[in-house]
């Protein structure tokens, strides 16, 4: 395919590389199927312990250069990534929407934003400020200030195989930080692709080997690097259960962890809602990337007075989607990322009418030749209880909940009353069921919405969520700072050496 060859995907990779080279390795095969039609695109070699320390100890080499680089400098190695991926946004968002199965739109949406992210993050180049302070002794300065870390380590998932990448490789790079990827294990030649994207303008600035590095491999390759002290930093996105793993492996080494877990996203719809704007934020925040997204809509908490019309438009508007090859500009759904995937909608599916659900949208499996691949399944809408044990749980999948609400007090309960708490949203032009929902008594997500849907952030934005979702932030904001280690500095510019609290202690 055409777009394979721009980006230099070849019928084998090796999944190790410092940025500017290959580095050996014995590791096993890694063959990565298109959940499009089924078929094998590449194999990548992992990682195995050798190529793992050799790439660590070149990234350690590389910091030690890096972080003496003017921050503008680097932000500038930084621009002219935006610029080559910006070259390249058709190829890669090509590559994404094969690999992972999103669709084509999502794919160069899911490009666009690391550009996004690498745009903010050569102007935060420039304005990487800490404070000054007062000091209580005469004659005194005390100023903070920000340095670089040293190695962050990147774990990300297959549902946005190079965005979430971008957004910690952009800041951390005009941090001072070298980065060490290891992207899932199911979308690996979306990494290795980034790296060939990325390496000619490493090569023509002279950044130093080891500035950005991939490691392709399974769960080892992740203990290897939540273990491992030489890694100051590392930022985690996945399952709540990969997570909690994750932070006891970085907390018993007191590292820092940043985590982008699971999300069980909910949109209230209230009686004072635009209807016909709250279907489209809930349709595509239900089915957009197959229901494969951290702020997928999961449930909608419909006021009993326009419940039962509400579902009627939505059941039609289910009617009307399009399932079918993700390359197909005209299809809205694509295939779930493998038949590991399928098994578990199917099994959320019967669990959730075990438990009493009543679907209202039947889901299943679609055959034919068209679905070859295995991996497409009919999105699908359940009455429930919010009490119920599936729904309590995160299904990535497209499977929808509905559930009815009185009050708004009750609604914001519904919301809150589920062990994640990544994004929110409510449907409303009541002002003030707006600020209620945006108070400190409402929504207790990282991310809360009015008159949109759950899913789709700006970069400008923090993005991560509390509770089981982890606590992290990245991307916009002050972000950033998660990268870098604080440092509080005090000058005394007399001949005298007063003690702070007013403290004597005479010679």
């Amino acid at each position: 395919m055409e777009f394979l060859q721009s980006l230099k995907i070849q019928s084998q990779n090796n999944g190790v590389s410092t940025g500017l080279q290959t580095v050996k390795t014995k590791g096993e095969k890694i063959n990565s199927f298109s959940p499009v039609d089924g078929k094998m695109i590449a194999s990548v070699t992992a990682a195995d312990a050798g190529a793992y320390e050799a790439v660590v100890k070149k990234a350690q080499s590389a910091f030690l250069e890096w972080r003496n680089w003017p921050a503008p400098k680097r932000g500038e190695v930084v621009r002219q990534f935006a610029e080559e991926l910006r070259k390249n946004k058709q190829s890669l968002g090509t590559l994404v929407s094969y690999e992972m199965g999103k669709s084509l739109q999502e794919g160069l949406g899911e490009v666009q934003e690391m550009i996004d992210i690498c745009d903010f993050a050569v102007g935060l180049s420039r304005q990487l400020h800490g404070l000054t302070m007062h000091s209580e002794r005469p004659g005194h300065r005390m100023y903070e200030q920000y340095h670089p870390l040293g190695l962050v380590g990147v774990i990300s998932a297959f549902n946005f195989p190079v965005a979430v990448w971008s957004w910690n490789a952009a800041l951390a790079w005009v941090c001072g930080d070298v980065c060490i990827w290891k992207p899932s294990e199911k979308t690996p030649l979306c990494a290795i692709a980034c790296q060939n994207i990325l390496q000619p303008v490493l090569k023509r600035n002279a950044v130093p080997e080891g500035v950005s590095n991939i490691i392709t491999g399974g769960r080892d390759v992740g203990e290897w690097m939540s273990n491992d002290e030489r890694i100051p930093l590392v930022s985690a996105t996945g399952s709540t259960r990969m997570g909690k793993a994750v932070a006891a492996a970085v907390g018993r080494r007191l590292g820092r962890s940043l985590l982008e877990l699971g999300g069980n996203n909910a949109i209230i719809i209230t009686q004072n809602a635009d209807l016909d704007m709250a279907l489209i934020g809930a349709t595509f925040g239900a089915v957009g990337t197959a229901g494969q997204r951290c702020t997928t809509t999961r449930r909608l908490i419909i006021h009993e007075k326009i419940y039962n019309k509400f579902k009627e438009k939505l059941v039609n508007a289910y009617g009307q989607l399009k399932i079918g090859n993700p390359l197909n500009e005209k299809n809205h759904v694509g295939p779930l990322i493998d038949k590991d995937a399928v098994k578990l909608y199917l099994d959320s599916i019967e669990k959730c009418k075990a438990e009493g659900g009543k679907f209202i949208v039947e889901g299943g499996v679609l055959k034919g030749k068209a679905y070859e691949s295995g991996c497409y399944v009919k999105p699908c809408i359940a009455e429930v209880k919010n009490s119920f044990a599936i729904v309590q749980h995160e299904t990535f999948a497209p499977i929808l909940y509905l559930i009815k609400y009185k009050t708004m007090d009750e609604a914001i309960a519904l919301q809150n009353g589920v062990p994640q708490g990544l994004s929110s949203a409510i449907m409303t032009g009541n002002l003030m069921e707006a600020e209620k929902f945006l108070s400190h008594a409402g929504s207790d997500c990282g991310i809360a919405n009015v008159n949109i849907g759950t899913s789709g952030a700006e970069i400008g934005g923090a993005f991560g969520g509390e509770k089981e979702t982890g606590g992290g932030r990245e991307s916009g904001s002050d972000a950033w700072k998660v990268y870098m280690r604080r440092q509080t500095n005090t000058i005394n510019y007399t001949d005298k050496l007063p003690l702070a609290q007013g403290i004597k202690f005479n010679l």
